[in-house]
């Protein structure tokens, strides 16, 4: 199996761990901060990550060169999940994950300007189609309220986050320096536990932790384990080989992966109509697999 789809593989698996968030956040974002509840997943991930690291060959020296690095990360990819959970108080799962559908689109443009990726007419072609199926989704199929762009709150406040995640994703090519791709999860993940529990501490403070109900904790086991220290695996595996465009072209299966996730929560399917914009949403993941032959730009390979 070559490097490219081995990095395809993880993407999948990617979206599929990914999507569990916005159903089980949803039901436990009304019961805690977002600055708590992130602080005590990155942590949990971080001694995790450790676990795994320290089993399948240590840290190697270069590792702790330019930690700055790892702060970098942290910060935009922090920022991602904390407006996450921030916009998930009022925002409905699908909705929400037609809102990251959209950093696609933004991760291209950022995967020019840091690493000059650069777009084939296909790939653009199925960004659009991708992006005009989120939007379909987001505004829940109502043309008059796409018109006015009447965007709702949790979704416009998840908006800025995806735009940190757009800018995680070619960050990763070009600030790793050969480190494996665990280890240097492994820096990301501690540098957002410092950053979250120095942002987040008076929320942390302030939370009744003995009080809260289960769901928060399954929710911060899920992300922790799941969706934080096998996600941020995943993405980091996959973004040192194959650019940055593509690898958030899997987040267009994440709406589709949601509406699993809320039938299996006995929720029911949402509207014929917002359907079409998750096949759409299909269709350009499907376009920009097909374009791997074509794909110029700097991919980097993990030493």
């Amino acid at each position: 199996m070559t490097e490219a789809r081995r990095g395809h593989l993880a993407m999948l698996a990617f979206s599929a761990l990914v999507a569990g968030s916005f159903s089980l956040g949803s039901m436990a974002a009304p019961h805690i901060a977002p600055e708590a509840l992130n602080a005590v997943r990155f942590s949990l991930a971080a001694v995790l990550m450790f676990a795994l690291v320290m089993a399948t060959g240590g840290i190697s020296p270069g590792a702790y060169k330019a930690p700055w690095r790892y702060f970098v990360l942290a910060l935009f990819f922090g920022a991602y999940f904390v407006l996450m959970f921030e916009g998930l108080k009022t925002g409905a799962p699908v909705s929400m994950a037609a809102v990251f559908t959209l950093t696609p689109v933004m991760a291209a443009g950022f995967g020019w300007l840091l690493l000059r990726q650069v777009l084939t007419p296909r790939m653009a072609l199925a960004l659009t189609i991708g992006a005009s199926g989120a939007l379909w989704v987001i505004f829940r199929a109502d043309l008059d309220a796409l018109l006015a762009f009447n965007l709702g709150r949790g979704e416009l406040i998840f908006f800025v986050g995806c735009i940190g995640h757009a800018i995680y994703t070619p960050l990763v090519a070009k600030l790793n320096r050969g480190e494996r791709a665990a280890v240097f999860t492994l820096g990301t993940l501690v540098a957002g536990a410092i950053l979250l529990c120095l942002v987040g501490l008076p929320a942390i403070l302030r939370t009744e932790w003995t009080s809260l109900p289960g769901i928060v904790w399954i929710a911060i086991a899920y992300t922790a384990i799941f969706a934080s220290a096998a996600t941020f695996l995943l993405l980091q595996y996959a973004s040192l080989r194959i650019p940055s465009a593509k690898v958030m072209a899997y987040t267009y299966l994440t709406p589709s992966w949601v509406i699993l996730w809320e039938v299996a929560l006995g929720r029911p399917l949402p509207p014929a109509l917002i359907l079409i914009g998750v096949v759409l949403t299909i269709v350009a993941l499907g376009l920009l697999l097909k374009d791997d032959s074509q794909v110029r730009g700097r991919v980097v390979s993990e030493g």
